[in-house]
C-alpha cells in the first residue's frame, strides 16, 4: 500500500445526490478508487469524478444514503477500478461491476485490467473486414454487420428491441469459424423481468456457453451504469487481443447510460447542454464507441452493436445524434413497420450499414450479394412510394407494372424481413429468399443485377419469373 493510500481523510464537507465532497486531499487521481466508511460500519466503494486544489468529487457506487459530513471517512486507493480478467470469464452473469450474480465462484483472474481502458489509435487500426451473421435477413442481407465495425440499433420505448438482442446473441456467428467467435452482453437500467429473460434464454439455447453477460438493473445505482459497459468492453478486450477471439460487444439501451450520466452530472452542479445533457456527452460517447475495431498485428477483432431507445422517436435528439456521428452506419426499429405485425420490425428504409462493401461478396457471403441487396431496396422503396399513392387515388388507377411492385412491398416484409424469434437463416437462405421475391419481376426490370448474375440465378432455381 502506498503512502497516500494508508491516509484515511475524514474532511468530507458536503453530500449531494451519489456525490460525496472531501477537503484537504493530497495526489488523488482522477478515476481513482476510494474506500468509504459509513457511521453504520459499512464499507462504500467509489471513484474520484473530480481532483484538484485540495479537493476531490467522489460518485459512491452504492449511494449516499446514511452518510454525513462528521462520521463519513475516505481512504484513496492509489488505484483505479480493474476487473479480473480470463478466458473463464465465458459462461458467468455478472452485475454492472463485474461482481458475479450467478452461482460460481468469484472470477478467476489472470490478470486485472483497468476498465476505463483506452479507445484505439487510429493510425493502429485496420479497416474493418469480413462479416458476422446474425441470422436476421434484415440485417444480413441489406445491411451486413462487418467484424470491427460500430452499428447501433435506433430503437423506441415499447419496441421489441431486447426481444431483438436476445437473438442476436442466441443466433450470431462467423460461418466456419465458430470456436473464435463470443459475444459480451452488456445491459444497463433493465428490469428484473428482462434481466431474467436474457439468462433464461441465453442458457436454455446455450449460448451462454460463448457468452458473458454484464447486467445492471433498474434498481441498481446509477453510478453502476457508468461503469457497465467499459467492464464489459474491458472483458471484450481480453477476448479479443489476448485469445484472438472475434467479439461481439451488444450494449443495450445507451439511453438509460445517457440519462445515468445527466443525473451525475445535475448532481455536479454541471453547466447543462442540450436537453440537460451534460456538454461531454459525446466525448463520453466516444470513449465507449471508439474502443471497438481491428488492430493492426493482432487477430483478434471487437465489433459493437450498441443499442438505445430514442425518446419520442425522435432521431434528433442528443443521444441518437451524436452516436451516429461516432458510429458507422444504424439499423432502425420501425413502428409503422412493427404496427404492421412485423418481427423484427426493422425498417429498411433509414436503415444503414456504411462499411457493408467489405463484409460481403465472393468468398465472404456471396457473389451476387451486392447486386441482389440494390435491387431489393429499389424494388421495397417503389412498392412504398405506390402505397403513399394508393392511398390518395386508390389502386385501380396504377398500371400493371405498379401493381407488381405494390405487391412486392408487402411481400418483401412478410417474407423477407418477418421472420420467427428462434429461425436462423444463413446468409445463402437469406439471399435466396430474395431472388424468390424477385421472381415477380421479368427479367428487364431487375436492372441493378447483371446479365450474367441473373442467368446463375436462373440456372440454381432461386430466380423462376412468371
Amino acid at each position: 500500500m502506498s503512502k497516500e493510500s494508508s491516509i484515511i481523510y475524514r474532511t468530507v464537507s458536503d453530500v449531494s445526490g451519489p456525490l460525496l465532497v472531501v477537503e484537504s486531499t493530497h495526489n488523488v487521481a482522477f478515476n481513482e478508487v476510494v474506500k468509504i466508511r459509513s457511521p453504520s460500519g459499512e464499507l462504500l466503494t467509489g471513484t474520484v469524478l473530480e481532483t484538484g486544489k485540495g479537493r476531490a468529487v467522489i460518485q459512491v457506487f452504492e449511494g449516499t444514503s446514511g452518510l454525513d459530513t462528521e462520521v463519513t471517512s475516505a481512504r484513496f486507493t492509489g488505484e483505479t477500478m480493474r476487473l479480473p480478467v480470463s478466458s473463464e470469464i465465458l459462461g458467468r452473469v455478472l452485475d454492472g461491476a463485474g461482481n458475479p450474480l450467478d452461482k460460481g465462484p468469484p472470477l478467476t483472474a489472470e490478470d486485472h485490467w483497468d476498465i476505463y481502458g483506452s479507445p484505439i489509435n487510429p493510425y493502429a487500426r485496420q479497416y474493418p473486414r469480413q462479416p458476422i451473421q446474425t441470422g436476421l435477413s434484415s440485417i444480413d442481407g441489406l445491411n451486413t454487420l462487418v467484424r470491427g465495425q460500430k452499428l447501433p440499433i435506433f430503437s423506441g420505448s415499447g419496441l421489441p428491441h431486447n426481444r431483438i438482442a436476445a437473438q442476436i446473441v442466441r443466433q450470431a456467428k462467423i460461418p466456419g469459424e465458430e470456436g473464435d467467435f463470443a459475444i459480451v452482453f452488456g445491459a444497463m437500467g433493465i428490469t428484473a423481468t428482462e434481466a431474467q429473460y436474457f439468462m433464461q434464454s441465453f442458457e436454455e439455447t446455450g449460448a451462454l456457453e460463448h457468452t458473458t453477460l454484464f447486467l445492471n438493473l433498474a434498481n441498481d445505482p446509477a453510478i453502476e451504469r457508468i461503469i457497465t459497459p467499459r467492464a464489459a468492453l474491458t472483458a471484450a478486450e481480453y477476448l479479443a487481443y489476448t485469445t484472438d477471439m472475434h467479439v461481439l460487444v451488444i450494449l443495450t439501451d445507451m439511453t438509460n447510460y445517457a440519462e445515468a450520466l445527466r443525473e451525475i452530472s445535475a448532481a455536479r452542479s454541471e453547466i447543462p447542454g442540450r436537453r440537460g445533457y451534460p456538454g461531454y456527452l459525446y466525448t463520453d460517447l466516444s470513449l465507449i464507441y471508439e474502443r471497438a475495431g481491428r488492430i493492426k498485428g493482432r487477430n483478434g477483432t471487437i465489433t459493437q452493436m450498441p443499442i438505445l431507445s430514442m425518446p419520442q422517436d425522435d432521431m434528433t435528439h442528443p443521444i441518437p445524434d451524436l452516436t451516429g456521428y461516432i458510429t458507422e452506419g444504424q439499423i432502425i426499429v420501425g413502428r409503422a413497420v412493427h404496427r404492421r405485425g412485423i418481427y423484427p420490425p426493422i425498417d429498411p428504409g433509414p436503415s444503414l450499414s456504411r462499411l457493408m462493401k467489405e463484409g460481403i461478396g465472393k468468398g465472404m457471403t456471396r457473389f451476387d450479394h451486392k447486386e441482389i441487396q440494390a435491387q431489393l431496396y429499389y424494388a421495397y422503396s417503389e412498392g412504398r412510394d405506390l402505397r403513399d399513392l394508393v392511398a390518395v387515388v386508390g389502386s385501380e388507377a396504377l398500371t400493371d407494372r405498379d401493381q407488381k411492385y405494390l405487391k412486392f412491398a408487402d411481400r418483401f416484409e412478410t417474407e423477407f424481413i418477418n421472420q420467427g424469434e428462434f429461425e436462423d437463416r444463413s446468409f445463402e437462405q437469406t439471399l435466396d429468399i430474395g431472388w424468390n421475391l424477385l421472381s415477380d419481376f421479368p427479367e428487364r426490370e431487375l436492372k441493378r443485377c447483371d446479365p450474367e448474375t441473373i442467368s446463375w440465378a436462373r440456372d440454381k432455381g432461386v430466380y423462376k419469373p412468371s
